[in-house]
């Protein structure tokens, strides 16, 4: 594996990286709430794909938006005003290859909800491993309110999170939920009180799972991923083959190793 993730000159998203192993990545559309247009869906589309072909030192990413309004106000419906059927279908194809890269993403990514999830930007933060927020932010899969519904997974990954009942309730009524609401039902592990500390708390987050074992956590991540997605014991099944690959790998011997003699491992990600 090499030491250094290539970073590309993106569009739409600011990309820095945090000492050695953690990508801030930033939605850079502020002047229109993040929204995500044709651009930012290629720009997502191509950083999902690299941090999973190639994550190289990168081991957790923060995702968040620009400025101090939205995290996300999801698909950019000025651009899509007037577009043809075919049109329409062709940027929702590209859309659903970033989501599902996304979802499939082998390291893990946190979002940063720093203000308005709403729609699309809603379903991107659900696709990420997990939400950490601040307490002025909003969620809301306001799709049905426009003649249309969820189409990034919304209804996949929402009732996972908060139940089907509470998933219905936010889908049908298209209305936002404050995050201390989305707290209590289980859309989000944690509000800050700023968005300061939000970024601040995500970080730190992100470095403690980046000092764990790289392959142990993309290989926890499949197993959660797909035992969720079948019975009990076909799961069991599935965590036991992930365990076993990693059994045989330096990072286990480092691990063991660092335990023994008292001190933090250094783990190589092989």
């Amino acid at each position: 594996m090499s030491s250094a993730f290539s970073i590309p000159a993106y569009e739409t998203l600011k990309i820095e990286q945090q000492g050695d192993h953690v990508l801030l990545v930033t939605l850079n559309r502020p002047e229109v709430l993040n929204a995500i247009n044709t651009r930012m869906g290629h720009d997502l589309l191509d950083l999902w794909t690299r941090l999973t072909v190639a994550p190289a030192n990168i081991r957790c990413v923060v995702l968040t938006g620009a400025g101090d309004r939205a995290f996300c106000a999801g698909g950019d419906l000025k651009q899509r005003n007037g577009m043809t059927n075919q049109e329409w279908q062709e940027q929702h194809e590209l859309f659903e290859r970033g989501f599902m890269a996304l979802i499939e993403c082998v390291v893990p990514v946190i979002a940063a909800v720093n203000g308005a999830a709403f729609g699309g930007g809603c379903e991107t933060a659900l696709a990420c491993d997990f939400i950490l927020t601040c307490k002025d932010a909003r969620f809301a899969l306001s799709e049905t309110r426009l003649g249309i519904m969820p189409g990034g997974a919304g209804t996949q990954t929402l009732p996972r999170a908060v139940g089907e009942r509470r998933a219905k309730q936010m889908i049908y009524s298209a209305q936002p939920i404050p995050a201390q609401q989305a707290y209590e039902w289980g859309l989000a592990n944690h509000v800050y009180e700023t968005r300061q500390e939000l970024l601040t708390g995500a970080l730190a987050t992100a470095e403690t799972i980046a000092g764990n074992g790289p392959l142990s956590i993309r290989q926890a991540k499949k197993s959660i991923h797909y035992g969720l997605q079948t019975d009990i014991l076909t799961g069991y099944r599935f965590e036991i083959e992930a365990y076993n690959r990693l059994v045989t790998t330096e990072d286990r011997l480092e691990g063991v190793a660092a335990f023994n003699e008292k001190r933090k491992p250094a783990f190589k990600a092989r």
